[in-house]
């Protein structure tokens, strides 16, 4: 089966220079194939496109008006592959970010006016949700995801460490002592965090690997990091929180870092991850680079953090 848009461009290059032949030299072409694209148009619509003589070629009425409409599909089809060439070179059109609820509003959010700025021809949709989000059946352009990743057939970039600490409010240590060692947890209330990639609300990771599991309880769950936050706050417990929630309130002194005596994870990131594509829309590259170099060479939230 002949291809129908390539026969309505040899259909409008025959129109054009009066000839068959002239049209399959013009196109590279044979002019077999030219004639059997013509005739194939002519056999679907049930009816001449040209007139035919041993010395000349000219287009029907029934011709003429299928080429107005041929030329308009022609066109319409040219400026969608220029649209489509432009988005990979040029940042513009609506751009679906699907980032954490917590980090979208602390680290992201406050970031999207210097984008736009820069890059006015771009629309950004920032969704906020820690759901696992599929970006091919929901639409999304990439997601930030914080942890360790899972899924392999995605592309990832790695923006930047995701610092972990145990912490506490100074009126908690005060009433139940400071914890120096991963066993002394057991002893004391701890918060957990219901969405960990890494481990479960039960159990806390240590070791740069991730391999010293511990086994941790406490009177508050949640699904959420500034609900954690505040708990702690609070007084209720230890937690353990990313530094992109809990710095300001480090350096204020509202809560303390606890100096345990295993090290924590270091394999914890925050990465963009994007379908695989071999040359993404220029809207995704920029808005990655723009973020990695917001990140770089050491994120915002930890600058001045021991």
């Amino acid at each position: 089966m002949l291809d129908r848009l390539t026969s309505l461009e040899i259909f409008a290059k025959v129109a054009a220079v009066g000839s068959l032949s002239g049209a399959a030299r013009a196109m590279g072409l044979s002019q077999t194939m030219v004639t059997k694209h013509v005739a194939s148009l002519e056999a679907r619509l049930g009816t001449k496109l040209f007139h035919r003589t041993t010395r000349r070629l000219s287009i029907t009425e029934a011709g003429r008006s299928y080429l107005e409409s041929a030329e308009r599909i022609l066109a319409d089809m040219e400026a969608a592959d220029a649209a489509i060439a432009r988005e990979r070179v040029e940042p513009r059109g609506l751009l679906r970010v699907n980032v954490p609820v917590v980090f979208g509003t602390r680290q992201i959010a406050p970031l999207i006016a210097e984008f736009s700025a820069a890059h006015t021809e771009v629309t950004v949709e920032l969704g906020l949700n820690d759901r696992l989000v599929d970006l091919a059946e929901e639409g999304w352009d990439l997601a930030i995801r914080i942890g360790s990743l899972r899924d392999s057939s995605m592309v990832a970039r790695k923006l930047a460490p995701n610092r972990l600490v145990v912490c506490a409010a100074p009126s908690y240590l005060a009433k139940h002592g400071t914890p120096r060692t991963v066993a002394d947890l057991a002893g004391h209330n701890c918060l957990g965090y219901t969405l960990s990639q890494q481990a479960s609300a039960a159990e806390w990771l240590f070791g740069v690997e991730g391999e010293i599991r511990v086994q941790v309880s406490g009177t508050l769950r949640a699904n959420n990091g500034d609900a954690l936050r505040a708990a702690t706050l609070a007084g209720l417990g230890l937690a353990r929180q990313p530094t992109f929630i809990i710095a300001d309130d480090l350096r204020s002194g509202a809560l303390v870092a606890l100096a345990l005596d295993q090290p924590e994870i270091q394999t914890s990131a925050v990465h963009a991850v994007y379908l695989p594509d071999r040359r993404p829309p220029a809207k995704v590259r920029a808005f990655i680079d723009f973020l990695a170099a917001r990140f770089a060479p050491v994120t915002p939230w930890d600058r001045g953090l021991p």
